[in-house]
């Protein structure tokens, strides 16, 4: 007779096996579904531009055999490119305009760092040496001058007699009045020295502040000579930008597909996510079950050997109390005597 046991043991041992394969083989298709719904996400989140066509130009968008973006362009319309080259023709003008400006006001830079040399030189001289310097200039103007009065004078002295004429502290009258005469006079020089030498740290500051107007007239000029050029050369790029309008308008609307299959695919992939989540479990119920009614099996198959146990053990209690022995086991005198009938004994 078969033991129960060992085939129990078995059966479970294969429940194990094939709840193995079916986990593996449940865990593979939930991993395929989750792939699966990556690739439908990725592929609803690409950028995919729209070309366009309007008055002032038309959009170009190339792709690949992936279906990847691969170049990008546009082409004005016919009428936007004869503007563009009527406008090449006038600020080609407007700057040669601006060369022969430029080579007209060159002497203005000349003129102004001639100012600049110039100014350096008075700014050179401090203050107490323009003051010495300006005294100096005055005395050497002068001093003849005071020369031939006191010649002058002397000679009117002597000629009256009056040379040896002293009146108190001030000496000879009229040499001390000639005497009072200068030094006020120095004092006046003293004081036109000061201004002098203000006047002249002022001049040398004017003279840079001269040649930079002359300096900015010659920028002026150039800056000016160029406002045809740039007038120009600005309208281009605004009717190059009229052109360039479809390209940026497909490109904004494949931006917003981008955006809007971004929030589709992640959708798909989160539900992709739970149903291959959904699929794994599913796949696991089987195995999961088998296992359980298994051991289930098992343990009311033990449970009923411990009660067939107990009934024999408590029968033979019984009968050991009525007979004296168990008729039923194999020792007792009725067992042995049937047992002897059974093959023809006595």
């Amino acid at each position: 007779m078969p033991d129960p046991i060992s085939g129990l043991a078995a059966a479970t041992v294969g429940s194990s096996l094939l709840g193995g394969r079916a986990a593996r083989s449940a865990a593979n298709t939930a991993a395929d579904a989750q792939r699966e719904a990556a690739q439908l996400a990725a592929e609803e989140q690409r950028f995919r531009p729209v070309g366009m066509t309007t008055r002032f130009g038309t959009s170009q968008f190339g792709f690949d055999d992936n279906d990847r973006l691969t170049s990008a362009g546009y082409t004005a319309s016919p009428e936007i490119q004869a503007l563009q080259d009527r406008l090449s023709a006038l600020y080609g003008q407007g700057l040669g305009y601006a060369e022969r400006a430029g080579a007209a006001a060159a002497p203005l830079g000349g003129a102004a760092q001639g100012l600049f040399n110039l100014g350096g030189q008075y700014l050179a001289t401090s203050p107490e040496q323009a003051r010495q310097q300006y005294l100096n200039e005055q005395y050497a103007m002068i001093d003849p001058v005071r020369q031939r009065e006191e010649q002058r004078l002397a000679g009117s002295v002597f000629g009256r007699g009056g040379a040896g004429l002293n009146i108190g502290d001030m000496g000879q009258p009229e040499l001390f009045a000639l005497a009072s005469a200068r030094r006020g006079q120095d004092l006046q020089l003293a004081a036109q020295a000061e201004q002098a030498a203000q006047q002249r740290t002022a001049y040398g500051a004017g003279l840079f502040g001269t040649g930079a107007g002359l300096l900015g007239t010659e920028y002026g000029l150039q800056t000016q000579a160029l406002a045809p050029f740039q007038t120009g050369f600005g309208t281009q790029q605004l009717l190059e930008q009229a052109a360039q309008q479809p390209l940026d308008i497909g490109a904004q609307l494949g931006g917003r597909s981008a955006t809007a299959g971004a929030n589709v695919g992640q959708s798909l992939l989160q539900g992709g996510l739970g149903a291959a989540q959904t699929q794994l479990q599913g796949g696991l119920v089987g195995p999961s079950l088998l296992a359980q009614n298994t051991a289930r099996f098992g343990q009311q198959y033990q449970q009923g050997q411990q009660q067939q146990q107990l009934f024999d053990f408590l029968s033979g209690q019984r009968n050991q109390q009525i007979y004296g022995f168990d008729p039923f086991s194999n020792t007792s005198p009725y067992a042995i005597q049937s047992q002897a009938g059974m093959f023809g004994t006595s």
